[in-house]
């Protein structure tokens, strides 16, 4: 405090005595005597002092003059209508009904094969034959057993209605002859089995038995996997809280990640049953494969068109804030002239999202104007200054 004392009233003796020739401050440091430095230092000191006060004084009166000083700046958006389309994901598998192994029908030996690996087949093409063992043959004898029992029936007939003979002869004489009709009928149907055809159109996706093996019907005996990649499904199961909904021709977007593929279809079939392990029910969607690059298992990842809102009202959920009650509120602006308004708290009701985007179901009319930069740091009812981007 001494020291102090003594470096003011050096000062003051410099001051008073110095008027009419000031020493400078490289003077001083030039000088190298400590005293004429501190007692600089000390000057320089009361100067700032006394510059700090006035400038505090000036930011007073600024601030009591500025009505704009504490006024926080926003941007806003102004709301309007517009389509919503909300989607949700799923996965699913590719599936084809018209992917079966072939069997055969009957035991023998696989007399031919007829085609081979990635053939392209029709429905009803003969693609193997099994060795019917004797019975084309039996068939011939049979055949010509009916001709003999055709003839005897013939004339039997016409002398019946001649009157000539006995009712028991016609019926025996007709009786024989159906039978021997039936039984060729029969061997024919059986014989039949010994050809191998081709239940749709489709590819070869796979052949199991040479030529000559001994098959019979039967697990384990199959010949042949048949694959028509062109009538293909995609098969999901969707919570039961969208069975509302989902329906049928609803759209969808598929993509194949492997494939690197996107396409749009829509759901063909809606499944009327629900799994009470998971509680959903499995809807198809049909998949178009003009190129047969999509095969059956492939995994799909799927978009699916929920719900539609051509009039919704979107906006960002980043500017929606939470009361204690757990409502939601954003702020708009009332009351505008020029750049200065005032913000307005409403209470709304939000449903689904798209992205950053949320829709607002209610209390939200389609021509206000929402607070964005700025609505965190905004109270119900305060002046605001609108900044345009």
């Amino acid at each position: 405090m001494k020291n102090k004392y003594l470096a003011l009233l050096t000062i003051l003796f410099l001051t008073s005595c110095g008027e009419q020739k000031e020493i400078s401050l490289d003077a001083v440091l030039a000088s190298n005597d400590l005293k004429q430095i501190k007692a600089k230092k000390s000057e320089i000191d009361l100067q700032q002092q006394a510059l700090t006060l006035d400038l505090k004084k000036i930011n007073d009166k600024l601030d009591s003059l500025d009505e704009d000083k504490n006024v926080p700046l926003i941007t806003t958006l102004q709301v309007k209508e517009q389509v919503f389309t909300h989607f949700i994901a799923l996965q699913g598998n590719v599936k084809t009904k018209q992917n079966v192994l072939v069997y055969p029908e009957m035991p023998g030996i696989l007399k031919s094969i007829l085609v081979k690996e990635g053939q392209r087949v029709t429905q009803g093409e003969i693609i193997a034959t099994i060795d019917d063992g004797g019975m084309s043959q039996q068939l011939a004898q049979l055949e010509t057993n009916v001709q003999l029992a055709k003839t005897t029936f013939e004339r039997q007939q016409r002398l019946w209605a001649q009157k000539i003979g006995s009712e028991i002869q016609y019926l025996q004489t007709k009786t024989a002859y159906e039978s021997q009709k039936s039984a060729v009928s029969q061997l024919k149907q059986q014989l039949q089995k010994s050809i191998v055809t081709a239940p749709f159109s489709g590819i070869i996706d796979a052949v199991y038995k040479e030529k000559g093996v001994v098959v019979a019907p039967g697990q384990g005996s199959e010949i042949f996997r048949i694959v028509n990649l062109s009538n293909m499904y995609i098969e999901t199961e969707v919570p039961e809280t969208y069975i509302r909904s989902i329906t049928k021709d609803k759209t969808v977007e598929v993509h194949f990640p492997i494939l690197n593929q996107t396409m749009q279809s829509t759901i063909r079939q809606v499944g009327n049953f629900i799994n009470p392990n998971n509680r959903s029910f499995k809807i198809e969607i049909g998949v178009p494969n003009s190129n047969g690059a999509i095969k059956p298992n492939l995994t799909a990842r799927l978009k699916l068109n929920d719900y539609t809102n051509p009039k919704a009202i979107l906006i960002p959920q980043s500017i929606i804030s939470e009361n204690a009650e757990g409502a939601q509120f954003v702020y708009v602006v009332t009351d505008k002239k020029d750049q200065k308004a005032i913000a307005k708290r409403l209470i709304i009701e939000t449903g689904k999202t798209q992205g950053d985007l949320i829709e607002v179901v209610k209390n939200l009319p389609a021509d206000a104007e929402i607070i964005v930069e700025g609505a965190r740091s905004v109270n119900n009812g305060q002046r605001v200054k609108v900044i345009y981007k």
